[in-house]
């Protein structure tokens, strides 16, 4: 476990007691002060953490002494004291790493769900549509609002592929582990002989970017093209030009959106994703520069490999980068996914403070 030095416990205290007495003059300028609460309010926590540390190592120092008393009774009574004080101590060093470790800018924002059937025909689309509702009953809970985007039905029922922004606070910190192939066995309502089989769909968590993320010149990177819908949507759907196709020429990147009867919501909405997707390639590429490949699954992103299983035969759901297997299978379809993302947060945690020591 890495330790905070003394040093930089005591900058940590300055900088937060500087910047409360540039919020107290009043003489700051209306950006400038909105910059300094901003950093304030982010450094306050981490001061209070430092702060904590601070003063379980006076303690510690105290007991200590007190523990080469001549009196047995006292020297007891500090040693008991200094064990759960070193304890206290260990937990408060971890939280104020972890405080200080670097955030991803992204944990914040609202987050883009793309969800597509894989091996398995109608089976895989309909559980497609199992994960899309897990996702949803989980937002929920957790007071964010999900918008369907776009969605390709199966005739089966479930999807063949579905788009959905989720918003709340905290989103994609949440989410971003989800990303990457899920795997279903089970006995399909098809199947006469009661044969398990498997099927797979695809999950890809992206975070919500801003106009300030992803500069776009609409008339130089854009080829948008207007057309009639097809499929099913509704009696007007099908009968107006209102389907948009936008091509990010730089890139190639294609974005279709027909949900919708209005072109210009379709156009907003494929506008959406595709700032979406700009933003999340651009910060593959600079994770890539800057740390290289991770060797663990877990926040890489990496759709190419299957990240978890649900087995319905056997009731359990088996998080394979972490080798967590619960068995409370219809819980966690019905949303109930806290022990499962908790788990995998914690051992991102735990991966990049072992970092810090390398």
């Amino acid at each position: 476990m890495t330790t905070i030095s003394p040093e930089r416990i005591h900058q940590i205290e300055a900088r937060r007691d500087e910047l409360q007495a540039l919020m107290a003059t009043g003489d700051l300028p209306s950006d400038r002060f909105v910059a300094v609460s901003k950093e304030y309010a982010e450094l306050e926590p981490v001061a209070q953490a430092a702060a904590e540390v601070r003063r379980l190592r006076a303690e510690a120092t105290s007991l200590h002494y007190m523990t080469q008393d001549v009196d047995p009774e006292l020297r007891a009574m500090a040693e008991d004291e200094l064990r759960a004080n070193d304890a206290s101590l260990a937990d408060a060093d971890r939280r104020l790493a972890l405080a200080l470790l670097p955030r991803d800018a992204a944990d914040e924002r609202a987050a883009m769900l793309e969800i597509r059937a894989g091996t398995g025909g109608d089976e895989a689309a309909l559980f497609a549509g199992d994960l899309l509702r897990m996702y949803q009953r989980y937002a929920e809970g957790q007071g964010w609002r999900v918008e369907l985007i776009s969605a390709s039905a199966s005739e089966a029922g479930g999807f063949k592929e579905v788009v959905a922004n989720v918003e709340g606070k905290g989103v994609f910190a949440r989410l971003k582990f989800e990303s990457g192939v899920h795997r279903v066995q089970r006995v399909p309502a098809t199947e006469n002989q009661g044969r398990i089989h498997t099927s797979a769909a695809t999950v890809a968590v992206l975070p919500e970017a801003e106009e300030v993320d992803v500069q776009i010149d609409e008339a130089k990177d854009l080829r948008i093209d207007i057309y009639r819908s097809s499929g099913p949507g509704g009696q007007s759907v099908n009968t107006t030009d209102s389907a948009v196709r936008i091509v990010h020429i730089p890139t190639g990147l294609t974005v279709i959106q027909q949900d919708e009867k209005s072109q210009h919501k379709n156009k907003a909405k494929a506008l959406k994703v595709l700032r979406t997707r700009l933003y999340e390639a651009e910060r593959e590429r600079l994770h890539a520069e800057r740390a290289g490949a991770r060797k663990s699954m877990v926040g890489s992103g990496d759709r190419s490999e299957r990240i978890r299983t649900y087995n319905f035969p056997q009731g359990r759901v088996t998080d394979h980068r972490i080798n967590l297997t619960l068995h409370r299978l219809p819980e966690i379809l019905q949303g109930d996914m806290g022990e499962l993302v908790g788990a995998l947060i914690a051992e991102d945690e735990a991966e990049r403070l072992a970092s810090l020591d390398n």
